[in-house]
């Protein structure tokens, strides 16, 4: 690696006078443009490895009004964020699809109020190229706040907003909920069970709404007592499995809307004696396959492409970065709802 006298960093200039062609010529090279032919964009990126020239970011984006990095934002605290496999999925699927464009991924958490001051400023600071958002409850301020930034934004998960919300002008990538709670619940009773029971989501997220919604359309004579709600965790799982048993002590199969949550439910319902699947069958929600595959017995589970719905959600921003208009409310992105399906094991 060749350097500038004095330990000075090299410059555009530098590598222009090495490569024999003009400053500007080298600037289109570096940034990819058809204007510049193969074999010079070969040689000044030889030319830039040899004298370990490191493009200036910031005159970059003046220049191409890009920072090449996008914002994932997750309304879950960090202690839940690391180690649920859920998450792990979404930032795997999303990871990938930057390294691809040469995009940075800038993590912003927002666990208290106050974080969304922080977070809204950040955003709004042109630090990002647009942004990425999961988790979001009902009446969540996240989705008004871009839209009034005019930042370019794609959901994990259809918003759940209130009467004042925009509906339908938000971009969002989401799995078909519904109808995979309706296939599960679907499958129960195909197995003759009566007493079928559901721990939900959080009912302030637009996805536990959906399968609870699913669950509801097979069983439309379902009592109150069969239904408790969880949060989406381990330990939220097992508390709602001790009140179903504790309000309904004769139900023989539980559809809980995630695997996290199917999880904590069969501990408890092994603590009580209860058999899976001769006693109660069990039937979760996502496909967590380390997490399926090693419970007592193997979990049947509806699947979805979580990785896959996360590299999507990628895709679809970087098609509104680079489509300006796409983002200029005339005509929103198209959302998408990936389709779900049964995967059965050993639990149902």
């Amino acid at each position: 690696m060749t350097h500038r006298p004095n330990g000075q960093r090299p410059t555009l200039e530098d590598v222009a006078r090495r490569s024999g062609v003009s400053r500007s010529t080298v600037s289109r090279a570096i940034n990819g443009s058809p204007r510049v032919s193969p074999a010079v964009s070969e040689r000044v990126r030889r030319v830039v490895s040899e004298l370990g020239y490191v493009p200036n970011q910031a005159a970059r984006s003046l220049v191409t009004r890009r920072n090449d990095a996008v914002a994932v934002v997750v309304t879950e605290p960090q202690n839940r964020l690391f180690v649920d496999p859920y998450f792990d999925l979404q930032l795997r699927g999303i990871r990938r699809e930057l390294v691809q464009q040469g995009t940075q991924l800038v993590l912003l958490l927002i666990e208290e109020p106050d974080d969304y001051a922080r977070v809204g400023n950040f955003l709004g600071g042109s630090h990002v190229d647009g942004a990425l958002l999961f988790s979001l409850r009902a009446d969540d301020p996240l989705p008004e706040m871009v839209a009034r930034m005019g930042l370019p934004a794609v959901f994990g998960g259809r918003p759940f907003l209130g009467a004042g919300g925009r509906g339908g002008s938000y971009t969002y990538v989401d799995a078909d909920n519904r109808g995979g709670a309706r296939e599960a619940v679907r499958h129960l009773v195909s197995l003759g069970r009566t007493r079928i029971a559901t721990i939900t989501g959080p009912l302030n997220q637009a996805a536990a709404v959906d399968r609870l919604d699913g669950y509801r359309d097979v069983l439309l004579d379902s009592t109150p007592q069969l239904i408790v709600e969880g949060d989406f965790t381990l330990q939220g799982g097992a508390e709602a499995m001790s009140a179903l048993l504790e309000q309904s002590p004769d139900l023989d199969a539980v559809f809980v809307a995630s695997d996290l949550m199917a999880c904590g439910a069969r501990r408890v319902l092994r603590e009580h004696g209860r058999r899976v699947p001769d006693d109660v069958a069990i039937v979760g929600f996502d496909d967590l396959a380390p997490l399926a595959e090693t419970m007592d017995p193997p979990l049947t589970t509806v699947h979805q492409d979580i990785e896959g719905m996360g590299g999507l959600m990628a895709r679809l921003l970087f098609k509104g970065t680079s489509d300006p208009s796409a983002n200029s409310g005339v005509q929103p992105l198209s959302s998408v709802i990936t389709p779900t399906r049964l995967v059965i094991r050993d639990s149902a």
